[in-house]
C-alpha cells in the first residue's frame, strides 16, 4: 500500500475486543489503520474512547460478515461504507477508504465513492482538519502523518487538510467547538475558507447546529478560544447577539480588561477553571456555559455615555432584562432544548442579585423568594454565573465582591436552597385533616401559606398549622 507520510513509533493502548476484530480482519486479508479522533485523543495524552478503523483490502460484506465473529455488527449505510461493531460494551466505527466529490448544498451534498485500494492520503483528504487525519498502524505500531498534523497539535493550531474542507459548512461550526476544547487557533488560511462557505449556513439543520454548539458549551478547556475562532471565521455574523458585544465600551474602571466580548471571553474561561466544573453533568455545564455567555447581552442595547457618581462613564442599566430575552433569542436558533432556555434565561436576568444589597445582605426572605424566582435554575448555578462574572475582570479583583459570593455559597446551604426551591410545607390533604371539605378555596390558602413560609413565618408543619389556626383557615 502506497505511503509517503511520516511515521513515528507511538503506542496506542487498544481495547481487548478491538484487538480481536482487528486481528480477524487481518487473517481475512485487511490492513487496518485507526483513524481521527482516537489517534489526535492519544497523542494528546488523553486516553481514546472513540475508536475508528479504516480497512484496505477488503469489500463491506466481507468486513460485515468477518466483525460478526466478534460481535453484533450494523451495515449503517452501503453507500457511506460504515460497520458498526459492539462488543464487550464498546461501540467501533469500521469504514472503507473513500473519496468525496459536491453534489450539491449542504453538509450532506456529497457523492461518496469507495475503493478498497484507495492510496490512504488520498482517502484522508476528505478529512476536517490535520489533527483529525492522523492515522495509526497497530500492527507496526506506528503514527502516519500525511499533513503535518502532529505539529499543529503540538503549535495549538487548527487547520484544514484541503481547501474541500470548505465544501462542508458544518465544519465552520466544528472549528469553533475544536478552538475551544482543545484550547486551539485557528489557522488565517482555514479562517478564509470557513468565510468563504458563510452562503451555505442556511442549508444547515438547527440539530446539527445545536450539536456544535453544545460541545462547545460542554467540552471545552478555552471557551474562550472558541468564540475568538467565531469571530476570525466570520461566522459571528449569523449570531448578532454576540456580534454586538465586539468593540462595545465599557467603565475602564470596572472593567479593565476591555469590551464586553474581551469581558465575555475572560469569563467563560473562569467558568471552566472552577473547582466543581469537572463534576457537573453536560446538562449544568450547558446551562452554565450559556448563561455565561449571554449574561451581557443586554448591553449593545443599553450602553450609553451618563452621569454616574458626578462623572461621565460608560454606563448600562437594565441590561440584565434585555439579556434575559436575547438569551433566548440565540439559543432558540441555535436549537437549545426548552429546559436551557428557561434556565439560561432566569440566571441571566437575575446576575446582578447581590449588587441590589450593596450595602447589606440579602434577607432570608429574600434568598427564598430568589430561589422561586429563578426556579427551575438553582440558586447554586446562578452563585456559578455570578462568580464567572466577578472573575471576568482582570486585574480588578473586588475583595468585597468575593465575600459576598462567599456568604451566599454559606446561606443558600444552610436554608437548603442550594438545588432546589423550598417546598410548601402546608398542603391540601393537612386542611382536609381538619375537617375542611375541598373547594376551590384550597388554592387561595395553600398560596397565602407559601408566600407566608417564604416569609419565614414558620418552618415547619406545626408552625405552618398555627399559622393557619391564627389566620382562622380552619
Amino acid at each position: 500500500m502506497p505511503e509517503s507520510g511520516q511515521t513515528t513509533r507511538y503506542s496506542i493502548s487498544i481495547p481487548s475486543g478491538l484487538k480481536k476484530a482487528l486481528s480477524l480482519l487481518k487473517d481475512k486479508g485487511g490492513n487496518c489503520r485507526l483513524v481521527g479522533g482516537c489517534v489526535r485523543d492519544a497523542l494528546l495524552g488523553v486516553a481514546p474512547t472513540d475508536f475508528d478503523v479504516e480497512v484496505y483490502g477488503l469489500e463491506i460484506d466481507a468486513i460485515v460478515e468477518t466483525l460478526k465473529k466478534a460481535g453484533k455488527t450494523d451495515l449503517v449505510g452501503k453507500s457511506f461504507a460504515v460497520v458498526k461493531l459492539w462488543t464487550q460494551g464498546a461501540e467501533y466505527d469500521f469504514t472503507v477508504p473513500r473519496t468525496e466529490s459536491k453534489s450539491g448544498t449542504g453538509h450532506r451534498g456529497f457523492k461518496v465513492q469507495t475503493d478498497i485500494n484507495l492510496d490512504p492520503k488520498v482517502a484522508l483528504q476528505r478529512r476536517d482538519f490535520t489533527i483529525n487525519a492522523l492515522q495509526y498502524d497497530p500492527d507496526e505500531g506506528v503514527v502516519i502523518d500525511y499533513f503535518g498534523g502532529r505539529d499543529d497539535l503540538a503549535n495549538g493550531l487548527l487547520r484544514a487538510v484541503s481547501t474541500a474542507f470548505s465544501e462542508d459548512p458544518l465544519r465552520a461550526l466544528r472549528a469553533i467547538q475544536f478552538a475551544g476544547r482543545f484550547g486551539f487557533s485557528l489557522d488565517p488560511d482555514t479562517a478564509k475558507l470557513c468565510r468563504e462557505m458563510k452562503r451555505e449556513f442556511s442549508t444547515l439543520a438547527i440539530e446539527r447546529i445545536w450539536g456544535e454548539w453544545n460541545k462547545w458549551a460542554t467540552q471545552s478547556t478555552q471557551p474562550s478560544k472558541g468564540l475568538v475562532a467565531l469571530k476570525e471565521s466570520g461566522w459571528i455574523s449569523f449570531f448578532p447577539e454576540i456580534n454586538s458585544l465586539l468593540r462595545l465600551p465599557q467603565d475602564p474602571e470596572w472593567h479593565p480588561e476591555g469590551d464586553v466580548f474581551v469581558h465575555t471571553l475572560h469569563c467563560v474561561d473562569s467558568l471552566v477553571n472552577t473547582l466543581e466544573w469537572r463534576n457537573y453533568s453536560d446538562q449544568q455545564r450547558s446551562v452554565l456555559m450559556f448563561a455565561v455567555m449571554c449574561h451581557d447581552l443586554g448591553k449593545a442595547r443599553c450602553t450609553r455615555f451618563a452621569e454616574k457618581r458626578g462623572e461621565l462613564r460608560w454606563i448600562s442599566p437594565g441590561h440584565d432584562q434585555e439579556s434575559g430575552w436575547l438569551s433566548e433569542s440565540i439559543l432558540t436558533r441555535i436549537g437549545a432544548p426548552t429546559l436551557v432556555r428557561e434556565k439560561v434565561r432566569k440566571l441571566v436576568e437575575n446576575h446582578h442579585f447581590l449588587n441590589s444589597f450593596p450595602d447589606s445582605f440579602p434577607s432570608n426572605t429574600s434568598l427564598r423568594r430568589l430561589s422561586r424566582r429563578i426556579s427551575p435554575a438553582t440558586t447554586e448555578e446562578l452563585r456559578q454565573v455570578m462568580l464567572a462574572d466577578h472573575k471576568g475582570r482582570p486585574p480588578l479583583n473586588s475583595s468585597a465582591q468575593e465575600k459576598r459570593l462567599a456568604d451566599f455559597k454559606i446561606r443558600i446551604c444552610e436554608l437548603e436552597l442550594k438545588d432546589s426551591v423550598p417546598k410548601p410545607l402546608l398542603l391540601g390533604r393537612h386542611l382536609i385533616d381538619k375537617g375542611m371539605e375541598p373547594s376551590p378555596e384550597f388554592k387561595q390558602i395553600l398560596d397565602k401559606a407559601y408566600e407566608a413560609q417564604l416569609d419565614g413565618e414558620f418552618s415547619d408543619l406545626d408552625g405552618a398549622l398555627e399559622w393557619a389556626r391564627i389566620k382562622a383557615v380552619f
